[in-house]
């Protein structure tokens, strides 16, 4: 489906440069709104003052969106590029996101994540919108920048209509070291902070109340964690409220 560029693009910045949302593309049915992007910029704990997020929780349920009813409407695969410069093996990245997939994908009926194939051209693209949703490491200039993870959908316009088009995930491998905290807890864990990327790209927002720490998505982590493989509580009845 053609796309029309629209031609004033507005910036929304939110907690500082924590999520920027990005309206790029007019739907000519004019039933979605705009093609938007969204990026969460994932911090190592202590880097930024907890505050209240853009995930506003109903009480403290702790859970939070993209956007209301924003959610993939058929199986995403995607391509994981395992390439790094720590000797990471392919192995330990493939499994490490078949995991973190599989935690969001069994408490729903619908299968989320398709198939994630390895491909060593696949790239973070600077979150250009190319077709393609890839996993891979790199560079981030922001300061205490552990990943980033950009979201293209239509997060507008009617609940029924709003859908997520695409994702790309960025792990920073210059200012963190990487591999299984619980064989080295000074390492940042690869399943640990893959499982809260994923999440973004399934449909799920940041979380930073200081009472939702617990949470798979909350928005900052550190080396040596790794309670964030498994989802808490609310990331469960978020996800499960968002592909009801």
């Amino acid at each position: 489906m053609n796309k029309i560029l629209v031609t004033v693009a507005i910036v929304v910045l939110v907690l500082t440069g924590l999520v920027l949302a990005f309206p790029l593309q007019a739907d000519p049915q004019g039933d979605k709104g705009s093609l938007e992007k969204i990026t969460f910029i994932h911090y190592k704990d202590g880097h930024i003052k907890q505050v209240n997020g853009n995930a506003k929780p109903a009480s403290i349920a702790c859970y939070g969106f993209l956007a209301k009813g924003a959610k993939w409407k058929t199986t995403e695969s995607y391509k994981i590029n395992p390439t790094n410069s720590q000797g990471l093996s392919q192995e330990l990245i493939v499994n490490s996101t078949d995991a973190a997939d599989a935690n969001w994908d069994n408490q729903v009926a619908f299968n989320i994540f398709g198939t994630g194939t390895v491909d060593y051209s696949a790239s973070y693209n600077n979150g250009n919108l190319d077709g393609n949703n890839t996993l891979s490491f790199g560079s981030i200039s922001n300061t205490g920048a552990i990943a980033v993870t950009t979201v293209w959908g239509y997060f507008g316009g009617p609940v029924q209509t709003r859908e997520l088009i695409e994702w790309d995930m960025l792990l920073d491998q210059v200012d963190f070291q990487w591999g299984d905290a619980t064989l080295d807890p000074t390492k940042m864990d690869v399943q640990n902070i893959i499982t809260h990327e994923i999440g973004h790209s399934a449909g799920m927002g940041d979380l930073y109340q200081i009472q939702c720490a617990p949470q798979t998505m909350y928005g900052y982590s550190t080396e040596g964690e790794t309670s964030k493989r498994d989802l808490d509580s609310g990331d469960i009845t978020g996800i499960k409220k968002l592909y009801s």
